[in-house]
């Protein structure tokens, strides 16, 4: 009998346990007690523990009356408006809150995430004015910012990870709080660029005022002597050791011979023959130059011929100052003239030579050629020429009258069998003008004259 009643509550317990209801609670063990009535909450609210429970809710405008333990159910979240995501929009005076967001996506259907705990989107798809100061935080509800939110898919862009982190109260709301701009393709207007790593600061042609300062030299870069070898090796020797350098790396010496024009005349007054050469001898910078030209007819003698010692230096990467003496030989009397001029290659690859002579006697002249090469082929070659004569008085002992004295045009078609030598034919007109012109009809000669040319170019 005491075995039966004893055992009595432990089968009353079983039956209770297969029917789904509870006879015993724990801290009355052994006693039956009665089944517990389940609550029916009213529509709209959700168990507090519940993954939908929207506590912010409670007490707010439209929210239902829930019983204690109860909360109102989360609101789905609306639709966003994307009309004018890809529409370019005017900057404005405050950032938008949203700046930096993660739109990859945007354009692909996705499922609404579940929002995060706290965020008020009832009036996300409405058309909102522009706030004078836009907060980048207007509508959000921060009362449960300090809690921990239930777990919900984050929206794509957004870096939460330091939400719940103590976070210093900053003097101006940054737009930009939280938000990740570790894959940020552009730099949005306002952000201060002063941290950024600047180029290097290597010296270019071009005036560039962004450049960092140079650091000056320390003091004992100066100091010692200019070449720090000298202290551990002879100082003659490293001379010369140095003094070969030069020479191996652009401080070369050379020579050069060029004949530009050696080539016979035939016109409507007189054949005749002209020549035209000039070399040099020394390094890229200070040269010892000469130039010789004339011109005389055949069978007869040499109408006039000169002959040019000059000093040479470069003063740009393609031309050279000259000076030096010319002396001229003429059958109305020689003259011997102090030169000034340049010689070089100017823009468009026309060669240029223009020099003022002082003779010894007063008489100021100037000169200026020019010449371009045309290259057809490879081998075919036409060399437009032109040449002016100018003389500030006139010279009637040399038949030369002040101002343009003469002009002469001329083009020549060379052949290159080599690079160094190339015959030619060519047409030349040449004219003179006004007291220079009256000196030439006064001796019986005209002021104009065309005549074919052939000759050879050789260089060497």
């Amino acid at each position: 009998m005491r075995t039966s009643v004893a055992i009595l509550p432990l089968i009353l317990a079983a039956a209770s346990a297969a029917a789904g209801t509870p006879a015993l609670a724990q801290s009355h063990a052994g006693h039956a007690m009665p089944a517990p009535v389940r609550q029916t909450l009213p529509e709209g609210c959700v168990a507090r523990s519940s993954p939908t429970a929207d506590a912010s809710r409670t007490g707010t405008a439209g929210a239902p009356t829930c019983p204690t333990g109860a909360v109102p159910v989360r609101l789905p979240a609306p639709a966003h408006d994307m009309s004018t995501m890809r529409q370019t929009q005017p900057a404005s005076a405050s950032a938008s809150p949203h700046a930096g967001h993660d739109m990859s996506t945007m354009g692909q259907a996705q499922p609404a995430p579940a929002m995060p705990a706290g965020h008020d989107m009832s009036t996300m798809g409405q058309t909102q004015p522009a706030p004078a100061t836009a907060s980048p935080h207007a509508g959000h509800d921060m009362s449960t910012m300090g809690q921990t939110p239930p777990a919900a898919a984050m929206p794509a862009g957004h870096d939460m990870s330091t939400t719940h982190q103590a976070q210093p109260a900053p003097t101006a709301a940054s737009p930009h709080a939280g938000h990740d701009m570790s894959t940020m393709a552009q730099t949005p207007a306002g952000h201060d660029m002063s941290g950024m790593a600047m180029p290097p600061d290597v010296p270019t042609s071009a005036d560039n005022p962004g450049r960092p300062p140079e650091t000056p030299a320390p003091a004992g870069a100066t100091s010692g002597p200019t070449n720090a070898a000298d202290l551990l090796f002879n100082p003659a020797e490293m001379a010369a050791a140095r003094a070969q350098l030069r020479i191996e790396h652009g401080d070369a010496r050379t020579t050069a011979v060029i004949i530009d024009q050696l080539e016979a005349a035939f016109g409507d007054d007189e054949d005749g023959y002209a020549w035209d050469a000039q070399g040099w001898t020394g390094g890229d910078i200070n040269r010892l130059w000469w130039k010789s030209e004339g011109e005389g007819s055949f069978g007869g003698e040499v109408e006039e011929a000169e002959i040019q010692a000059l000093y040479s230096r470069a003063f740009r990467p393609f031309f050279d100052f000259q000076t030096g003496l010319r002396q001229t030989y003429r059958p109305e009397g020689d003259r011997t003239d102090l030169v000034v001029g340049i010689q070089g290659l100017a823009p468009y690859w026309f060669e240029v030579d223009a020099a003022a002579f002082l003779s010894n006697k007063g008489e100021l002249t100037a000169r200026g050629e020019a010449e371009y090469d045309q290259r057809i082929t490879n081998r075919w070659i036409l060399q437009p020429r032109a040449e002016v004569v100018l003389s500030a008085e006139d010279i009637p002992e040399l038949r030369i009258g002040s101002g343009l004295s003469s002009l002469q045009i001329g083009a020549r078609l060379r052949y290159e069998f080599r690079r160094e030598f190339a015959p030619y034919v060519g047409v030349e007109w040449t004219r003179s003008f006004g007291e220079t012109a009256d000196f030439l009809e006064a001796d019986g000669r005209s002021s104009e004259d065309t005549r074919l040319v052939v000759g050879i170019r050789a260089w060497f």
